[in-house]
């Protein structure tokens, strides 16, 4: 097990975020929140934005909890704006909590293929995309270039100069 740490998953659907997530948690003993799932086992719409605003910024405070007690902590939110990485990314620098962030870029056929897949699954914690919503996703990411992923810890224990 590794000390405090927060890690963000950062990709568009179909990226690998909650594959990652689970596999990472268990190599760490770490808490994962995915709000696919809570609002799936809460009956709430996937595609309600402020139920899943409220719900991520509840998940948020129970994070800054979780970290406040030494646990490590996976958000798998997709972070797809700059100032939603940047919030959190300032949150662990000032509480001087390591802080990862796993970038998940792939190209946009296979996001497509893997999408297709889900939606074919029985998975209950999957919102069916098309082809068109994945289009449309596309433009609204904002994906980190290298100077902005030069600003988090590195997962092998790193910590880039600041």
């Amino acid at each position: 097990m590794v000390d405090e740490r927060l890690i963000l998953l950062c990709g568009l659907p179909g990226a690998g975020k909650t594959t990652l997530a689970r596999r990472l948690a268990g190599e760490l003993g770490a808490i994962r929140f995915c709000p696919d799932e809570w609002l799936t086992e809460l009956a709430i719409d996937l595609l309600d934005v402020p139920a899943r605003d409220r719900l991520e910024r509840k998940l948020w405070q129970l994070t800054r909890e979780l970290l406040g007690k030494g646990q490590t902590v996976i958000l798998e939110y997709g972070f797809w704006s700059r100032s939603e990485r940047d919030e959190k990314l300032a949150f662990a620098r000032a509480a001087g909590i390591p802080v990862e962030l796993r970038f998940l870029d792939v190209p946009f056929e296979e996001l497509l293929r893997r999408v297709a897949a889900r939606n074919d699954s029985d998975d209950p914690y999957t919102v069916p995309l098309t082809r068109e919503m994945l289009v449309d996703y596309v433009p609204l990411f904002q994906p980190p270039d290298a100077a902005e992923l030069a600003l988090y810890d590195d997962p092998s224990g790193n910590v880039p100069a600041r």
